[in-house]
């Protein structure tokens, strides 16, 4: 296996990915939407995108957003997206995508990685206490308008 940076090259197999992990999260299935969005993102290089490689196949990916925290004054990156095929899950797939981008992060001067997952997503739950993510915000609440 090895990880490499998303480009123009991988954007239908992304996509394909993109679209089963939209699903996961009970989205429905539209290969089309899912191909829009990652073409966008990596032609507009809006996102950074780590896929894990083995043979001639993606099994899964991560997509970092930069952006700020302005209450510490520095670079962050946020973490919306990891996914692994299930028939590849507990392989190793989804750490080594973790550790790429904590290694990204570093690389590019981020200070830290933010992500939020699904209550009931243990399995990432625990892989991300494992790589040593903190849930540091307990006094905070998260809130969303849809415009």
């Amino acid at each position: 296996m090895k990880i490499i940076r998303a480009n123009e090259s991988y954007i239908p197999e992304i996509s394909r990915l993109f679209d089963l992990y939209r699903q996961f999260y009970k989205c429905e299935p539209d290969k089309n939407l899912a191909m829009k969005f990652i073409t966008d993102r990596i032609n507009n290089k809006e996102s950074v995108i780590f896929a894990a490689q083995v043979g001639n196949q993606l099994k899964g990916f991560v997509q970092l957003y930069p952006s700020f925290c302005s209450v510490v004054a520095a670079k962050i990156l946020i973490l919306h997206d990891l996914y692994v095929d299930k028939c590849d899950r507990k392989t190793g797939i989804g750490e080594a995508l973790m550790n790429k981008a904590t290694e990204y992060a570093k690389e590019s001067g981020a200070s830290r990685i933010d992500l939020l997952t699904d209550l009931d997503n243990k399995a990432g739950q625990s892989l991300y206490q494992k790589l040593g993510y903190k849930n540091e915000f307990d006094d905070f609440r998260s809130y969303s308008l849809h415009v």
